[in-house]
């Protein structure tokens, strides 16, 4: 079977055995596609996986063996997440749920950009869903990263009324931005880019270049005295600024992205503002089926999104996305 790999900073084709149940509880599936993560950019920038490593785990795939007591069956179409936490630990217990254990070490094999995948059968009894006809591959290939999307505003704990900024208009922002919208609060979206901002705007999310922050500063703090929680899914150390500027006494930055330099947040400007400042990484069961149902039931816009790419150019996906040339790329296997 057909695997893309990392190998001397490249990534690329290699043809390896196919991977068989033998005796093992759950699913091989033949993968139909899978998204580009920028935890799979990350990674492989940053040189944090081995040579050899095969990423990706945002996978739709077909089922073509199977020894399971879930229901799925041979031929069903599915969408995975590829962890799951034990749901015991000191971590899941108070709601960490990606930080347990069990939780990092249980993934697909080998990886999503992959001909084949095993899944087991803890994934199909907890994260795996049957996809319904008139949901297309790339609109559930979101199924995980929403995930982390409804995880991350559950944690920022909104209430009605709440103005929410989106810092970062790339995939993943747009996604928080419908994400928070589909969920009943009031989103604005800033960014760099015009060709982000003018896509967030016609997705309904009022968006601004982060160059004009003054101005529209000046409009929330007159109507209620700033932003009452700021979303920062941009990698950039600059962002920090545009939070404490416009996150008003009280309020909270919600952090979902890293930065290069391993910013912080000053001291002094959490304690005088009573700032709550908390991280969000990945999802629960729970948060990634009401992914499910946002996407199925078309709660949340994720059309346009992608750029379909086939594996024999998924290194084209890594510098396309690399370089903001596209918002997320979905490569076909």
């Amino acid at each position: 079977m057909k695997t893309a790999q990392v190998k001397q900073d490249k990534i690329i084709l290699k043809e390896v055995e196919n991977i068989k149940l033998c005796g093992r509880k759950g699913a091989i599936v033949r993968v139909r596609g899978c998204g580009l993560c920028g935890s799979d950019i990350v990674k492989f920038r940053e040189k944090l996986v081995p040579d050899g490593a095969v990423l990706g785990h945002e996978i739709v795939a077909d089922i073509i063996e199977i020894d399971s007591e879930t229901e799925f069956q041979k031929g069903d179409r599915i969408v995975t997440s590829h962890h799951i936490p034990c749901g015991e630990c000191v971590y899941c217990r108070h709601g960490n749920v990606s930080m347990c254990e069990h939780f990092k070490k249980t993934n697909i094999f080998p990886g999503g950009f992959s001909e084949y995948v095993y899944v087991s059968e803890e994934h199909l009894k907890n994260v795996a869903q049957l996809v319904p006809e008139n949901i297309t591959d790339e609109e559930i290939s979101f199924y995980e990263p929403l995930g982390c999307c409804v995880r991350a505003i559950k944690r920022c704990g909104l209430i009605n009324g709440d103005k929410v900024l989106v810092v970062g208009l790339g995939s993943i922002g747009l996604l928080m931005g419908e994400g928070i919208k589909a969920m009943g609060y009031k989103v604005y979206g800033c960014d760099l880019i015009e060709d982000r901002i003018k896509l967030a705007s016609e997705m309904g999310i009022e968006s601004f270049n982060s160059r004009n922050l003054d101005s529209f500063n000046e409009k929330i703090q007159a109507v209620s005295g700033g932003i009452d929680a700021v979303f920062m899914t941009s990698g950039a150390d600059k962002a920090l600024d545009v939070a404490l500027k416009v996150v008003r006494k009280g309020g909270k930055i919600l952090v979902f992205s890293s930065t290069p330099n391993n910013a912080g947040y000053p001291n002094n400007e959490i304690y005088y503002k009573e700032l709550t400042v908390l991280g969000s990484y990945s999802p629960s069961p729970q948060d990634l089926k009401d992914s499910f149902e946002m996407i199925t039931q078309r709660k949340v816009n994720v059309k346009n999104l992608t750029t379909v790419y086939p594996l024999e150019k998924i290194q084209q996906a890594f510098d396309d996305t690399i370089s903001n040339k596209i918002f997320k790329a979905y490569i076909k296997i």
